[in-house]
């Protein structure tokens, strides 16, 4: 076979057009430079065996839930319990069956940009989702570990159809529609747990960059309402707005100086 040159084994590679005997002649192919592009083909290779593989296993609890004969089975976490400020919000999401979205993890594994890539992928391939929201002034009356409840019951009652089982990242819901099951770090087990922390966590951050344009000097686009150095100094200078979480103690004791 007449050798290909460098420019156009990595225009076949990127394009996904190279034939499997091509793999191996190129393997042989004694050039340094085609040696070191064969190098990071094997391991983009390696790397998509693996994301295929941890795909697969975390489809293990939706699975076990369609065996059981669910026909529905929703995804649920939330985002924003930590911040010292902004909402908590929730996410309930049921995934067709068969979805598909290598890759997919535990919303905080992911960067920002593959984040809202699969926001938009999930919100238009999910069979349905709901989203619940829950203000900082709520969050100081009923103490954010209710808030969080309330949030997630608000997105499980968005759904259409209502679910026949629902996985909960780490908390247990009651009095809810059907039956449930609470997995600890969820998001990385569950697919459909996974779906649901990528668009709680991606409707939060858009919620905060809203609010930085009203704050700016708090720099909420960046800190997202935690508690950086900077978002400390500005509030012992500025005083709390009106979307701080004044039960929070951080918050609570910079007031009391103030």
């Amino acid at each position: 076979m007449e050798k290909l040159s460098i420019s156009v084994i990595k225009q076949l590679i990127k394009d996904g057009e190279v034939k499997e005997e091509q793999i191996e002649q190129l393997k042989k192919d004694e050039r340094k430079g085609v040696q070191k592009i064969m190098k990071s083909y094997e391991k983009q290779i390696q790397k998509e065996r693996e994301l295929e593989k941890n795909y697969l296993e975390m489809c293990v609890y939706e699975n076990k839930a369609y065996n059981r004969g669910a026909k529905f089975v929703a995804g649920i976490d939330e985002a924003g319990r930590g911040p010292l400020a902004g909402p908590v919000v929730a996410c309930a999401v049921i995934l067709p069956p068969d979805f598909r979205l290598i890759g997919l993890n535990d919303s905080k594994q992911l960067n920002e940009r593959v984040r809202e890539k699969f926001y938009t992928i999930i919100k238009e391939r999910a069979l349905s989702y709901g989203i619940g929201i829950v203000d900082s002034k709520t969050i100081d009356e009923i103490n954010i570990f209710e808030a969080t409840k309330l949030a997630m019951r608000q997105a499980v009652m968005q759904l259409k159809p209502q679910p026949d089982h629902l996985l909960i990242d780490a908390v247990e819901l009651t009095s809810l529609p059907c039956t449930s099951e609470s997995i600890i770090k969820g998001d990385a087990k569950s697919i459909s747990i996974a779906a649901a922390s990528v668009l709680a966590k991606v409707t939060r951050d858009h919620i905060m960059r809203e609010i930085h344009n009203e704050y700016p000097a708090f720099d909420f686009a960046s800190n997202m309402g935690y508690g950086t150095k900077h978002h400390m100094d500005t509030l012992l200078e500025s005083g709390a707005t009106p979307y701080h979480r004044k039960s929070f103690a951080p918050v609570r004791n910079v007031i009391e100086k103030v």
